[in-house]
């Protein structure tokens, strides 16, 4: 029996990874070494746009390999295209799925390899280890630096007739391989780096607090902190600094592996919710819902707050103070980003908060919240941060 003190057991997953600037040149090889032949690429038109994915698609091409391009990928993937895709994936007799572009694109190339291995319904594989079959090689080349669905277990999309955001978690979900080129993320808005940036905010601090944490998850978590609070705001200052993007793409990765094997906790369940229900950009959710997560949850969790605290500012306060430190430090950065604060700001209204508090409260990502959270406590964080 492990005695008193001891470490609790965990397991981590995480897939190969490749990071560094130019990395995405070595899409053809690693195709090929996962005996690729007939690749299904999917992306969305802002990509393609910025360039991306026409060169990764033109770089498997130029070695022989064809390649099926699927390109309708909204920025919250829907239901409907995964089926879709995963309908053409099956009919043009592929092998493998190549996902370029940002976490929408990367959750939905790995819905659809799970719907066409499993010959399923894509909503049947909601929850956790619903995936009985494993999905056909992935290759991820993330071009935002904030999702980190390219190294994690979880994919997120969004069920169009109920207005709901579903998650799907399984080892199915982990990529084969991530190709992680900050290179990418120069074509991103100021706009997309600031919400890009603070999900990868978020995902630090909620796994971080994490019931099911460790001392694995919480290396990364805490080092993902101190990247993104010291580099988030240079990126969104100087966005053709490449040694800039360098840091906050390796936070977001840190925070990547950090929640994708301790998971979330209410800011997410929260900002499914919302972004299910008024189709609203991921990241902005989980800005407008940090701070009064995190003062919320406090008490529950008071030291390991600290040292979030100490990761931001470089100082750790007195243990006889509450959050506000930290809450400040929360708002001096979404300040200097220009994120607005008050969920009014994307189209919340009072009508709505009593059916986002039933969807959030059944999110999975509730369960590892650190403080229990009842239908009317997320109700009344929704009020608050109206």
């Amino acid at each position: 029996m492990p005695g008193a003190g001891s470490l609790p057991t965990r397991k981590f997953l995480a897939p190969e990874i490749i990071l560094g600037d130019g990395c995405r040149s070595y899409i053809g090889q690693y195709v090929l070494s996962l005996s690729g032949k007939r690749i299904f690429l999917v992306s969305d038109p802002g990509v393609f746009e910025a360039g991306w994915a026409g060169e990764v698609a033109d770089n498997l091409e130029s070695l022989g390999l064809d390649v099926v391009i699927y390109n309708r990928v909204s920025p919250n993937p829907r239901a409907s295209e995964v089926m879709q895709g995963a309908s053409i994936y099956c009919e043009e007799q592929c092998d493998l799925v190549v996902a370029v572009g940002g976490g929408s694109s990367i959750d939905c190339g790995k819905g659809i390899g799970a719907v066409a291995s499993n010959r399923s319904n894509v909503q049947d594989l909601e929850g956790v280890d619903e995936v009985t079959l494993p999905a056909p090689p992935i290759i991820c080349v993330p071009t935002t630096a904030g999702s980190s669905a390219d190294v994690s277990q979880f994919a997120i999309i969004t069920d169009e007739a109920k207005k709901r955001k579903f998650a799907i978690i399984s080892k199915a979900m982990l990529p084969d391989l991530a190709l992680i080129d900050p290179e990418t993320t120069m074509t991103m808005s100021a706009e997309l780096t600031a919400s890009t940036g603070m999900d990868a905010l978020s995902h630090a601090f909620e796994s971080y607090v994490s019931n099911a944490s460790s001392a694995m998850t919480d290396m990364f978590a805490l080092e993902a902190t101190r990247l993104l609070a010291e580099y988030l705001p240079k990126a969104y200052d100087e966005p053709d600094n490449l040694m800039v993007r360098d840091r906050v793409m390796l936070g977001s990765m840190y925070a990547g592996l950090a929640f994708s094997n301790a998971s979330l906790g209410l800011v997410h369940a929260m900002a499914h919710s919302l972004g299910g229900y008024l189709d609203s950009a991921h990241g902005e959710c989980n800005s407008q819902l940090l701070e009064h997560i995190v003062s919320f949850n406090f008490s529950s969790a008071p030291d390991k707050y600290r040292d979030l605290e100490a990761a931001m500012s470089g100082k750790r306060t007195s243990e006889s103070y509450g959050p506000e430190g930290l809450l400040q430090e929360i708002r001096e950065l979404t300040e200097h980003l220009d994120i607005r604060p008050g969920l009014s700001n994307i189209g919340v209204k009072e009508e709505n908060i009593k059916f986002l508090s039933e969807n959030a409260f059944i999110d999975p990502c509730l369960a590892t919240n650190p403080r229990s959270a009842s239908i009317e406590d997320i109700e009344r964080i929704y009020h608050e941060a109206l």
